[in-house]
């Protein structure tokens, strides 16, 4: 619900093969993306230390911290992360199984 309404409400226009144009499907969201329901605390812990390191992962900041649009900056201004917080890179989902990334 939350995709269809904010997809709804920017602007179109975004560059999309015609395939997907045809399914009727925008081109702001990720192609292999996948839903996951949180299952519990510790299931979003991991997803939120996920989410932080993304941007380090990826080769986009040195620190978590040096994200500007990272959510971590709300965290660290509430104290319940430190500002030199990190985690690693392959965080898992459930003991055995990694993030849909390669």
């Amino acid at each position: 619900m939350i995709k269809a309404g904010f997809s709804r409400r920017i602007e179109q226009g975004e560059s999309i093969r015609e395939s997907r144009r045809h399914k009727g499907e925008r081109g702001i969201w990720q192609w292999r993306f996948w839903e996951h329901p949180i299952r519990d605390d510790d299931d979003l812990q991991r997803h939120v230390d996920y989410i932080h390191i993304n941007p380090v992962k990826h080769g986009h900041a040195i620190h978590a911290s040096d994200w500007l649009y990272s959510s971590i900056h709300h965290y660290i201004r509430t104290g319940d992360l430190e500002a030199d917080w990190s985690a690693e890179p392959e965080l898992t989902v459930t003991g055995s199984g990694r993030f849909g990334e390669g």
